[in-house]
């Protein structure tokens, strides 16, 4: 076999040996693709977010990720988003969805001008102290006799509570004036016990 013809053989291996090289590497580009397609758009901040920010075309951006690595919840549209406020601070690139954002369909108190949200947690029924209910708070200071520490104080929102020996308990946040959350945290600063009394009349 001539020199030329076998230089010619073996460049002829050369590309037959690149070309399946090419058509395993194409073939294995394929499996990858089908595997992480489709290709789905999420919403996600374009820049930090503080807390409480109602959000505007200018906070969003969207990314294509592969369906199956989508957040849950993840917002697919800015309009999904747009004008909600964030109930947390978002760094730029977090997905953003329900989670992030506050739900406005839960009517909230408003807080009258001089007025303060304050909770107290002390024993109570979880049945009549709930909101909307008027309830009197009752200190028991380590000395001494009970303290009317609040009358007739709206109740804005209240949680079960459950004490260390299984007594039914409360944290009730309410409405009172700036001079009343002060009184109450110094009653309560040295109490032993807070009792929540619902008024049922």
């Amino acid at each position: 076999m001539t020199r030329r013809r076998r230089g010619a053989l073996l460049i002829g291996l050369a590309l037959a040996l690149g070309g399946l090289a090419a058509s395993d590497v194409g073939r294995r580009e394929a499996a990858v693709r089908a595997q992480l397609a489709p290709l789905v758009d999420v919403v996600v901040a374009g820049r930090d977010v503080a807390p409480g920010r109602r959000l505007r075309p200018e906070d969003l951006a969207l990314r294509r990720v592969p369906a199956r690595y989508a957040p849950v919840g993840a917002a697919s549209v800015p309009e999904e988003v747009l004008g909600r406020k964030v109930v947390g601070a978002v760094p730029r690139g977090a997905y953003l969805g329900a989670g992030q954002l506050e739900d406005e369909s839960v009517p909230r108190p408003r807080i009258r001008r001089g007025e303060r949200a304050v909770e107290v947690a002390g024993a109570g029924s979880q049945e009549l102290v709930v909101a909307g209910a008027l309830v009197d708070v009752v200190v028991v200071p380590e000395r001494g006799g009970a303290r009317l520490a609040l009358a007739g104080a709206e109740v804005l929102s209240a949680r079960s509570l459950e004490g260390a020996d299984g007594a039914a308990r409360v944290a009730a946040t309410l409405r009172v004036t700036a001079r009343q959350a002060l009184a109450l945290a110094s009653l309560e600063a040295g109490a032993r016990e807070v009792r929540l009394l619902a008024r049922t009349g």
